[in-house]
């Protein structure tokens, strides 16, 4: 299957050749996507952030600004349903002429399930790359046929060039899964309700009346899944921008080779600490997981947009004390004081992880910014 790039001795042809036409007006949900489609527009133009660094994409108010730069939008990327409920309202409102894509269903995301248990089972992904992992990411071809052929014409250098790595995890899982309930809401209310293992069981399952699906939304943390989702930035701009077409292609596969090294520099960082277990504030990291072949043992949260019950402390805290956890990782919005109430009394090292970079300046270095921040810190903890 082609992957929709220049070659990179294309590259150099495209920009030194004449004056890039006008882009168009893009508008991206949240910062570590933003990135990926700034890199792909670099020399081109710049996209512009809808959520603002530092909020939660879950729950959101679009700022005046912000409402004009989407509704001014030519081409609008996001993540989808599951991350952003209520940015699918606004999109209905963009003009027939806009493009929306939807990166969670471009041709070869790998999708994880939710998990939404307190406790994790040990993984093991040291076999997925012999079943392979095409079977059930999605197909879902491209934005505009016109990009697609565009994109079919030398391009074969890349579909050798083994960028199928993106499949190598097998998550049939997600086939079994069965949930009827996925994104990660408000689960206040069920704080009310009791603290037994039914209570706890209504705060797993609660405030998910918005799901669209059982997969995790948190799919940028997969580096595999960004390379491909720059292949699709790239032909949904140039479908939308055909005179700007080789750039896009270009910087797209200037991009991938740029995650390549990446993921080579973010393995050597966690080799030291691989065999550690860790708990995370809330479960939004099982794509890096899955892709530098870590263990967490649990998630003190179901959600970054609620406290957890005291029933789920309890069952993290058994864990901390009792299952070897050497490591606990907060995240910067949420109060120590439920951190504290988890790691009382053990010997385990707290560390902070952030999975939208909201500390980073927004732009083409984020994403490989936020990858490396998320491998420093859990190799300091571990």
């Amino acid at each position: 299957m082609s992957r929709n790039l220049l070659p990179l001795s294309a590259a150099v042809a495209v920009l030194a050749g004449p004056a890039l036409a006008e882009a168009p007006q893009v508008a991206v949900d949240i910062a570590p996507v933003h990135s990926l489609v700034a890199r792909v527009m670099d020399g081109v133009g710049e996209p512009v952030l809808i959520v603002a660094p530092g909020a939660s994409p879950h729950e959101y108010s679009l700022r005046p600004s912000e409402a004009a730069a989407m509704q001014d939008a030519d081409v609008v990327f996001w993540i989808g349903p599951d991350l952003t409920p209520w940015l699918e309202d606004a999109l209905g409102t963009l003009s027939g002429e806009a493009r929306v894509v939807t990166l969670m269903e471009a041709d070869g995301t790998v999708e994880l399930p939710v998990r939404e248990n307190a406790l994790f089972e040990a993984h093991d992904h040291g076999d997925h790359g012999d079943e392979g992992h095409d079977d059930h990411a999605h197909d879902h071809g491209h934005e505009d046929d016109a990009a697609h052929e565009h994109a079919e014409h030398d391009h074969e250098e890349h579909e050798e060039a083994g960028h199928d790595e993106h499949a190598d995890h097998d998550h049939e899982a997600h086939e079994e899964a069965g949930h009827d309930d996925h994104a990660e809401h408000d689960h206040a209310d069920h704080a009310d309700h009791g603290h037994d293992e039914h209570a706890e069981h209504d705060e797993d399952h609660a405030g998910h009346g918005h799901a669209h699906g059982d997969h995790d939304p948190h799919a940028w943390l997969s580096p595999d899944n960004a390379a491909t989702w720059l292949n699709a930035i790239a032909a949904s701009l140039s479908a939308a921008d055909p005179d700007n077409a080789g750039a896009y292609y270009a910087n797209a596969a200037a991009g991938r080779e740029e995650i390549d090294s990446l993921k080579a520099e973010i393995d050597g960082i966690l080799e030291p600490a691989r065999d550690g277990s860790f708990i995370v504030f809330h479960d939004a990291y099982q794509y890096f997981e899955a892709a530098f072949d870590l263990t967490a043992s649990g998630a003190i949260s179901v959600s970054d947009a609620s406290d957890p019950s005291p029933a789920r402390v309890a069952e993290i805290r058994d864990r901390v004390s009792e299952a070897g956890v050497t490591c606990v990782m907060s995240e910067p919005q949420f109060s120590r004081g439920i951190v504290e109430a988890v790691t009382d009394g053990a010997a385990v090292n707290v560390g902070v992880i952030d999975p939208l970079g909201s500390d980073l300046e927004p732009g083409v270095q984020l994403y490989p910014q936020l990858l490396r921040n998320l491998a420093t810190a859990l190799a300091e903890c571990l």
